[in-house]
């Protein structure tokens, strides 16, 4: 279903999406962009699985913390991207133990 995008609504979407301009280089290499979005996929579903108290939520958390590890590692390899290492290692932690 496609539905008629207001130009507020697309304006909005360019600065929801304009981070991506910021960064070049391996910020946005294709196997990196993918990784630092799967692993705000991954966070988004286990605190939604959390929120509404799915005893699943061990499963998604276990893979989120696998995730974050790897994309905190990535982002240091990378380097210039601190914030995000630290995000993602404090999540990492927080998942692993709600995991266990």
């Amino acid at each position: 279903m496609h539905h008629r995008q207001s130009p507020e609504m697309k304006a909005c979407i360019a600065e929801c999406l304009s981070w991506n301009q910021e960064l070049g280089g391996e910020h946005i290499e294709p196997r990196h962009f993918r990784l630092i979005s799967a692993c705000a996929e991954i966070c988004r579903a286990a605190a939604h699985f959390m929120l509404i108290g799915s005893e699943y939520h061990k499963h998604v958390c276990r893979e989120c913390a696998e995730i974050c590890t790897e994309c905190a590692a990535d982002c240091q390899r990378i380097g210039d991207m601190q914030s995000c290492v630290d995000t993602c290692r404090r999540c990492a932690e927080s998942c692993g133990k709600m995991a266990a």
